[in-house]
Formats: C-alpha cells, structure tokens, sequence
C-alpha cells in the first residue's frame, strides 16, 4: 500500500511540476505490445490520461510526431514529456481498438482525409525507416522487413511466395525514393481507436521516415476484411502526395500483404485462413507479370 500511495503521489507531483491542475487518484496499467510501460490515470475530474515510460529516444521521437501532428483531431494531445525524456503524458481516448471497426472503406478514408494527407515533409535527414534504426534506402528497408516476415511465417507460406515478394522490392524499389515524410509507422487497427464502430483515434505511434503509401497499405492490410483491389484504388485516388499506376499500387500492397501474413501467424493466428485466401487471389493477380520480370 506505501509503495502504490508513494506512486501516486510521485504522478501528482508530475503533474503539478508541468502546472497540470488535476489530482490524480487512480492509475491502471495498461496491456499491449508497446514495449515501454503505460499507464491510464484517472483525474478526480472524471478526465484520463495515459503516462507512458519509454526509452528517452523513443519518446523524444514519438513527441517529435505529436507535436508536428498537433493539429490532427486523430491523434492524442500531448501534454508534457517528463524532464528526464523517459516519460510523456498524452489525453486518453475513449473507446476500443481492433474490433467493432465498421466497414473498412470508411475508416480507410477517413485515415486519409484526416491523417495521411496531413503528413509533412522531413528534410533533414538522409536517412529511411525506423528512426532509431535507420537504412541507406528504403529498398533496403523494404527487403529487410519482407526477410524478418519470412521468418515470422515459418513454413505458412513457400520459397516461391518470398521469391515473388523479393522481385517485387527489388523491382518497385530500384530508383531511389525521394520523399520522405514523417510517418506514425505503425498505422493498424490494433492502433485505432473506435466507438460505435466509428473512427475515432489512432495511438501508439512508431515513427518512421518513409513514403506516405507506407502507412496507406499499412493500414488496408491490417486487418483480413475487405483486401479487395477495388476498394484499395478507390480510396487511393484520394489520397493526397502519391501518384501512381493502379498495377503498381497493387505490387506494393502485395508486398505489405506479405508482411502482415508474417505478423498474424506471430500475433493473430486466428485471422490466417482470411489472410491466405486473400494472398491467393492477389498472387493470380500479379503472378503472371512477375514471371516475366524474373525472365
């Protein structure tokens, strides 16, 4: 009990260090698969908050991301970062991630209306990918990230399948990218935030320098509902920055596809039949044109 009372009196102190004026009186801590400890307070206003320990180097990312995307009603708003760098408050959203998500068209539009064509240009860096683990080329991002889905996938899918992939990246990828934005690089539905089915938040960013189609596909292929071709060009043509042929946008999807497969049999093996049928339309898709490319 002394342990859990001097905790909160340290997160009131936190608080009243950044001229916060709330009394903080209940602290949950909170599951999922960030790897920093997090924590929903309860104010005695009836207000929450999450408090979020991390790497130093990694809130000062995240807090790099919010505070660029400041204005965008989707994300949380952070309220302060500790003085140490080891800790961030940002406001709690209330409502569920991952299920109870509603028809995917509406959500993915809405992430591009709301999130994606907000993103902003980065051009300081020479850099690709994870900030904290940044690659010469976004190829090499690309074929490192197809190499640890294949290990996620064991033997679900075959060598042909990674083979396909593989001339995929080395194919889309070959010319050196040029726009880079700041991404939350981590855009899935276990990051989406719903209340009554409708979109209503996304959280727990991961922020990555990259391509804004990144996060578009990111998000199209995270969960196993409505992987149709149709639905990804029409919600692609309002997307803003990007500008491609429809064959290409459907080699690209084929590759984020392929990851996502990787991390469901790691994490949700329950969405894998879903995922493999869908592989298996998109493969007849493209599989004849990659044959050629492999000639």
């Amino acid at each position: 009990m002394h342990n859990n009372n001097q905790h909160m009196q340290d997160i009131n102190k936190l608080f009243q260090e950044h001229r916060i004026d709330e009394a903080i009186v209940e602290a949950e801590m909170m599951s999922g698969t960030t790897a920093g400890r997090v924590l929903r307070l309860r104010a005695s206003s009836g207000e929450q908050y999450i408090l979020k320990w991390d790497d130093p180097e990694q809130i000062h990312i995240a807090r790099q991301f919010l505070e660029t995307y400041s204005d965008v009603r989707l994300l949380p708003s952070l309220l302060f970062t500790g003085s140490d760098s080891t800790c961030f408050v940002y406001s709690y959203m209330t409502g569920e991630t991952h299920y109870n998500r509603g028809p995917k068209k509406i959500w993915l539009t809405r992430l591009v209306k709301e999130l994606f064509n907000t993103y902003v240009r980065v051009a300081d860096t020479a850099s690709w990918g994870r900030m904290e683990l940044p690659r010469r080329t976004w190829r090499e991002f690309n074929l490192i990230s197809i190499e640890e889905a294949r290990e996620n996938l064991g033997d679900v899918l075959g060598t042909e399948d990674y083979d396909l992939v593989q001339i995929l990246v080395n194919r889309l990828f070959q010319k050196h990218e040029d726009a880079r934005f700041l991404l939350h690089g981590d855009t899935g539905v276990h990051n989406f935030v719903f209340e009554q089915k409708e979109l209503i938040g996304v959280i727990d960013p991961s922020p990555m320098v990259g391509p804004v189609l990144y996060d578009f596909l990111y998000a199209f292929c995270s969960s196993p509902d409505d992987l149709d071709p149709a639905l990804l060009w029409d919600v692609f043509e309002q997307l803003e920055h990007v500008d491609m042929h429809q064959s290409r946008l459907m080699e690209e999807a084929m590759v984020h596809l392929y990851c996502r497969i990787g991390l469901s049999n790691k994490h949700h093996p329950q969405d894998l039949p879903e995922y493999l049928r869908a592989w298996n339309e998109w493969r007849q898709h493209i599989m004849h044109t990659a044959q050629e490319w492999d000639e």
